[in-house]
């Protein structure tokens, strides 16, 4: 599977899963840990649980079997390696406290206003 095509599949999970907030971030020039990160919020920590569980669930489905969750006990962030694309998932308030997307220099203006109320 190519880093585009596993990267829509991803996408397409989320999507289902309604996950809120989705970002997508092309690291294919800034770094080499990956091609592509994907950033999105569950409304709970058992939704971004879930989420996670679904990616590797369906990833070791269609032969991707080398994606690994982390933090999926906790569910505030868990972090889904899948080789060329990175996932972060999210409580809507973990989310707004780490803001990663500023770190690769994406701006999320729902993401500020978020944080503008909560802190």
């Amino acid at each position: 599977m190519t880093p585009g095509e596993l990267l829509a599949l991803i996408q397409s999970i989320l999507e289902d899963d309604k996950a809120e907030d989705l970002v997508t971030i092309d690291l294919i020039d800034k770094t080499s840990i990956a091609d592509h990160m994907i950033i999105a919020t569950g409304s709970s920590s058992r939704k971004v649980a879930s989420m996670a569980e679904h990616i590797v669930e369906r990833l070791k489905a269609d032969g991707q079997g080398r994606a690994l969750a982390e933090g999926k006990q906790q569910g505030d962030w868990v972090l889904v390696d899948a080789g060329d694309v990175i996932v972060h998932l999210f409580r809507p308030e973990v989310r707004a406290f780490y803001n990663i997307e500023q770190m690769w220099g994406v701006e999320n203006p729902a993401l500020k206003e978020q944080a503008t109320r909560l802190y």
